[in-house]
Formats: structure tokens, sequence, C-alpha cells
């Protein structure tokens, strides 16, 4: 199915070969074969620098959306923005229920219209279309790059290099500063036969995460789709898997390109946007992940991750033990007795709740046809295709809800009869939202299982709170499962169990007829065309970002909250869901801050900062005082900088960590003036809250290049009598070396002047 080849390999002529057949045709050597691939031809057209082993970036759009684009502007509004300098999107496809807050969500899409219109920028209202959706119809063309602050930024099927990452790196595009990065790896991802009927793009994006989240194979590459399969793969099929990349943590993907490209951009408007990509007649990739398209079968991923997959058939067979296992790590993770999963198992099926096909990932046209083709004229629970009397195991009628990715895709649809058959046969049709892929829409209810075809299914996802003695959950699965798991009255069903499975790739979408008069009739075009007199409309929910000290010179750090499991989300260090709608107050949002996975953080961290502004006020030349989140594996999942922001906003001064799940979060925590540092004993000799560390002679190491930070590690259980202002030498001080390494000398100045809004300011007096 999915075969991993970690060495080197050369494309040579549409011919893979390893090093030494490569060596023995007379290949170039690797060094210079790097070239010839897609990614570094793109690299290359938008790097500005000079200085050899570094990119220095310039996009050719960015985009936000309204959980974002506030925090963006307020930052580069305080570094001094004017107009913005390129084409910047501004969506509203997570907070658009309005259900939390009062005014506060539509107050913060006044502020995005405004902003629009002051700056020269292109507002997208709510409803009207999911972020990624959006870009593609809009903005995705051959040779470009798109930087976007959300994870799932990928638009390599149009011949995009996109990427997503943190506000602050927008701000520093805002800024006319560069996305500086070290040249990446690039991975072939050989791509040859053609699915089976039945098969869908998100059960070969769930084998891929499958097959490579865990070993970290695909961590920070670029991921470059080639190879004789691609060819018989529509549009949407190839979206559907790319989107989901980003939960390989790979750093960005790009496909070879194709005429099914130049007619996706013509139905769009856009023919100028094509043009053929490939790679050079020879290429060298640092490593190979082939995929024989034609033993893909249908996948379900298993909470807590999308790596956490199986087929589904494979799953039916162990349904007891992996439900079990399922519960068991809830309950721990939780604190809360969690039976649920249990029950879900009877007599050979495992029942469901509910079924979401929703936004980047599950709300395009051909999924949603899918849909339409497996449940039309069978209304839900009708025609079960096992025994009837197995129904009496599922609590509740199998809810299922369609949300087209954008209101152009709906209108096809609608047009084509398609949200009529699904409304018959008992769905309901939303329009594009992402909430249902962090927890702001569907939610289901407590004791329930949901089965998604979006993006995440981390814990909590779904929206439910088990701090509150809530747990429910999501598995993945492509729309066409979850629509025969409908037509089979909410018992898991593969869509190769179907007597007529719906075919895998649409080979002709000539049905979809692309009408943008939903964009022209809403859509704020105004790039390249400020209005500077336009006033921001600020309502009551938008504060100013405090300001943030630079980095002392003597530090003592105390350990806020100690993170043992192998992986810490960014959904566990700022909970997603209905806590977002605060993101334009760094103070009310900074309260959620680890609310989810430590309780006791924000208490901690605020009485640490309370101390020491005491200590600037009263006794200015004692060490200063800051808190840490220390975590093995901390920053899988979003690129939302609120993930570090909240940190520093209650006094937070660095993360301490084995490593950094994605690189995006690294960059957050530098970009807010947090210091990344590395501990390797972090796995077998865990940090413990109100442990303290003493570090001297910061801004000389950070001056200068040093990586490695000799430190002082005082336990917890070895404070000194008198406390930590006690003259003498603390008892049990333990001599550590933290390290920072591969810091840029940019980011050792951010980190030096306390965060990027005061690194600009100096740069702009």
């Amino acid at each position: 199915m999915i075969t991993i080849h970690p060495e080197g390999i050369y494309l040579s002529r549409g011919k893979l070969l390893d090093i030494e057949n490569a060596r023995a045709a007379g290949l170039p050597a690797p060094e210079e074969a790097r070239g010839g691939t897609m990614a570094a031809s793109i690299l290359r057209t938008h790097n500005i620098s000079e200085i050899p082993g570094v990119y220095r970036l310039k996009f050719d759009a960015i985009a936000s959306h309204d959980i974002t684009y506030v925090g963006i502007i307020q930052t580069a509004r305080a570094i001094g923005l004017d107009r913005f300098p390129l084409p910047y999107v501004l969506t509203n496809c997570h907070n658009s229920l309005c259900a939390v807050g009062g005014t506060i969500n539509e107050d913060d899409h006044a502020f995005g219209l405004s902003a629009a219109q002051k700056y020269g920028g292109e507002y997208v209202p709510a409803h009207l279309a999911v972020i990624h959706q959006y870009m593609r119809e809009r903005y995705a063309g051959a040779g470009k790059m798109i930087l976007a602050s959300d994870s799932h930024t990928r638009y390599g099927p149009y011949g995009t290099l996109a990427f997503g990452e943190g506000g602050p790196e927008l701000v520093k595009q805002l800024m006319n500063r560069t996305y500086d990065i070290p040249p990446p790896q690039v991975a072939a991802i050989w791509l040859e036969g053609a699915p089976n009927p039945g098969v869908g793009p998100h059960d070969v994006a769930l084998a891929l995460i499958g097959a490579t989240f865990g070993n970290g194979f695909l961590k920070n590459r670029i991921l470059e789709f080639i190879g004789p399969g691609i060819e018989g793969l529509s549009m949407d099929f190839r979206n559907g898997i790319d989107v989901m990349t980003t939960e390989t943590t790979c750093l960005s993907s790009i496909w070879q390109t194709d005429g099914r490209v130049n007619e996706e951009l013509a139905r769009f408007g856009r023919p100028q946007g094509y043009a053929p990509m490939a790679p050079a007649d020879v290429s060298y990739y640092d490593a190979l992940v082939r995929i024989d398209l034609r033993k893909i079968r249908p996948m379900i991923a298993l909470p807590f991750h999308p790596s956490r997959a199986y087929t589904i058939a494979e799953f039916k067979q162990n349904a007891p033990e992996l439900l079990h296992d399922i519960s068991h790590e809830a309950a721990r993770q939780w604190g809360i007795p969690v039976p649920l999963l249990h029950g879900k198992a009877k007599n050979g099926q495992v029942f469901a709740d509910q079924g979401v096909v929703v936004g980047c990932a599950g709300g395009l046209y051909e999924n949603i046809m899918a849909v339409r083709d497996i449940l039309r004229g069978m209304p839900l629970r009708e025609a079960p295709l096992h025994d009837a009397a197995l129904f009496d195991a599922s609590p509740s009628p199998f809810a299922l809800s369609i949300y087209p990715a954008s209101q152009p895709m709906a209108l096809a649809l609608a047009r084509s009869g398609a949200l009529a058959d699904l409304m018959a046969a008992g769905a309901t049709v939303r329009t594009a939202f992402c909430g249902p892929c962090f927890g702001a829409g569907d939610v289901p209810g407590d004791n329930a299982l949901s089965l998604r075809h979006a993006t995440r299914n981390f814990p909590n996802r779904e929206g439910s709170k088990p701090g509150e003695g809530q747990a429910a959950f999501v598995a993945l699965m492509d729309a066409r499962s979850i629509a025969a798991t409908a037509r089979n009255g909410g018992a898991i069903t593969a869509a190769d169990d179907l007597p007529q499975p719906p075919p895998a790739a649409n080979k002709d979408s000539s049905d979809y007829v692309y009408d943008n008069a939903p964009y022209a009739q809403r859509v704020f075009y105004g790039v390249g065309c400020p209005k500077p007199d336009t006033p921001l409309i600020r309502g009551p929910g938008i504060a100013d970002w405090p300001a943030f000290p630079p980095l002392p010179d003597d530090l003592v750090i105390t350990i806020a909250a100690s993170l043992t499991d192998p992986v810490t989300t960014t959904d566990e260090l700022i909970p997603s869901g209905e806590t977002s709608s605060y993101r334009s107050n760094p103070y009310r949002l900074a309260e959620f801050t680890l609310s989810r996975k430590d309780p006791g953080y924000v208490a901690r961290a605020k009485e640490i900062l309370k101390n020491e502004n005491l200590r600037r006020t009263h006794s200015p030349t004692k060490p200063a005082l800051g808190s840490a989140v220390a975590a093995i594996r901390p920053g899988d999942g979003s690129a939302r900088e609120q993930a570090a922001s909240c940190q520093r906003v209650l006094g937070g001064v660095a993360n301490i960590a084995a490593e950094y799940a994605t690189s995006r979060y690294r960059s957050n925590l530098i970009n807010w003036g947090m210091l990344p540092f590395i501990w390797t004993d972090m796995p077998t000799n865990p940090l413990r809250v109100g442990d303290k560390i003493r570090l001297r002679g910061l801004r000389s190491a950070l001056a200068g290049d040093a990586e490695a930070i000799p430190a002082e590690l005082r336990r917890l259980d070895a404070e000194p009598p008198g406390g930590e202002d006690a003259e003498q030498p603390a008892v049990a001080d333990l001599p550590i070396v933290l390290t920072l390494p591969n810091l840029t000398r940019n980011e050792r100045d951010i980190i030096l002047a306390g965060c990027l809004i005061n690194y600009h300011k100096v740069e702009n007096v």
C-alpha cells in the first residue's frame, strides 16, 4: 500500500533511480540535482537572500481567517502599518456562529471589513467560503507562493507552494520583511495505479499520515507529488489528499500539473493561472514514499489523531480491543470515567451517532456528489445492509451534516439537484464553515461517536468539555464511507462494502458549473486600493497587545506547567472552539491557556508575573522572573500563534522541550519573544511544576552565536531556607545545559527585543 524509502532517490526522465544506479548513469551529484525539483524552482524565484544556506522569501499573497486576522493587523499596526503591500485575503469561516460572547464575533468581522478598506485588502463575509477553498478558487496558480495563518494551507495541486504559519510570519510580509528558512529537504511522493471504487481522497491521506507521522519521516520536508497515478485523479481528489499533508508535519507540498489543472483554473475564470509544471529531466529527492493507489482501502482514523489509522475492515475485526484502548486513554488524559466506547460494538458492528462532511478536506463538490449518489432515494436508516435488529444498538438516529466549502460550490450543487436529494434523504445542509473541524459546530452529545471527513480528530476537537464531565469522540473517515454508514443506520460501513460502490475519482467534472455570483454580490475587492481615511471599527471585545519587556540578562524561570504526554497539541495549549471567540482580546483569551490540560496553569503563571512586576518596581537589580511550560514534544496541530502569545501575555518567557512537534510552533514562540529551549533529558527526567531554572548572561549568549546555555536547576523539593530570594546558594542546585539550536541572527534579535513588535519598532525608528 505505502512503502517508505529513507535514502535519497533520483528522478530521471520519469524513472526512479537509486544513488548507485544514478552514478552509473552519469547523473549529476545530489547537490546539483536537488535544483531540479519543482519546489526548488519555486523557492528560487521567491528568494531574495544573498546568503548561502538561507532562504528569505517573499510571497505572492497572504490570507487569514477570523480567528487570526484581528491579532495580525493589530500587531502590524503596533509596528507602523500604513497599507497592505501585497494581496491580503480576510475570510470569515471560523467564528461564524456568533454563539458566544454577544456581539464580539460580528464586531471582529466589522473590524476586518474596515481594515480591508483602510489598508487595501480582500474581505470575504461569513458563510461564503472556507479559507482554503476561496484561495483555491481565487488565488492558487502555477509557480506561486501563498502564506496563510492556518496550518492546512496547502494548494499544491495547482502548482502553488503554500505555507501555514503563525500570524507573526504574516506580519513580517505586511511590513515588507521576509519568511526566513534554511533550504528544506524535499521528499518525493510517488503515486501509481488508480483507486478502487469506494475509495476516496481521505482514505489515501489517512494511509499516508498513518505511515509517516509517528516516525517523523516527513517532518519539515516539502512533499513533491509525482508519478503516473496523478493523471487519473480529479482535482477534488488531489486537493483532498493535499490538504491533509499537514498532519504528516511536513512543511509544504507541490504537485506536477496537467490538463485537469488547466480545466479547473479555466472553470474559475483564471486560465492565466495555469502552466505545466514537472520536475526537471534530472532531479534529486532526499527521501521517497511510494503509494500504490490500487492497494488503498477505506480507512478510519481513531481518536485522538489522524495517524491512528486502520482500514475499516481491520478496525471492525478488532473493534472491542481498539475501543477499549481509546476509552482507557481518554480516562487517563481527562481524569474522568469514560465508559462509552465499549457499548458501541455489538454483534460484529460498531455504531456511530453522527456524520459530518465539512471544510477544506471534506466539503468538496465530488465528495458531496458521492454522498448524494450513495443516499439518493434512500432515507437514512430505512434500508440497512445488515440485520435490522441491530438498530436497537444505536441510541439515536444517525445524524448527517453536509457543509459545502464555498457558496459557488453550494450553488452548483443546488442547481444539479444534489442538495435536494441530500435533504430528502435526511441530511442537513449548512453553509461554508470550518467549525466542526475545531469544535464549534455539530458538537455531538455526551458519550457520542462522530465520524467526520474533516482535518483533525484531536481531543476535544468535537467540542466536548471533559473538565465538566463531558466526553465525546471523533473518528475520521472519507465522505463515501460516512455515507455508506448513514445508509446502514449508523453501523460503520466501508464504501467498498456497498452493493454498488461509488467511483473513486470522477474523471469528468464538467457537470460542475462554477458561478462566482455569490462573491460578486458580497466580497469586498480592495487589493491595491487602500483608503487611509477609513476609520477602523473596533468593538468592545478588541484590545491592543500589552507591552512586553526585552529579554533580561539574568533570569529565574519557574515551571508553571509540566506536560508529559508524548505529544502536546496546540489545541491543548489554547483550546479551540468557543474560546476562540475571545481571540481579539489577548487578556481574556489568555485565561483559557491550558484550561483543558492543566487548569491550575493560569493562576500559577499570574502569580509569577505578579512577583515579576513587584521586582521591577522594588528590586530591579535582582534576577528577572518568568514562567515556562515544559513538555516532551509541544506544538502539533494548528498554526495559530495564540498557543504561544497567551503564554507570553501571562508572563511566559520560555518553553522547554525535548523537541518541537512543528517548526511553526517554534517560530511562534520566537516571534513572541520566548526562548524555545531544548533539554534532551525531558523524556526521562521531566521538569516538575515549581522547579526553577537560573540563567545568567542570557543577552550576551543570544547576541553571540551560543547554542548551549548553562543553567542551574533547583527542584521544588530543594528550596533553601529563606526562599528564592535567600542570599545563600540553593540547596541541591543541579547544573544543566539548555540548548537553542539553529537560531538565525534575525530570530536571536527578535528574542532579545522581547517580541516581533519590539524588534520592528526599533528597526523602524
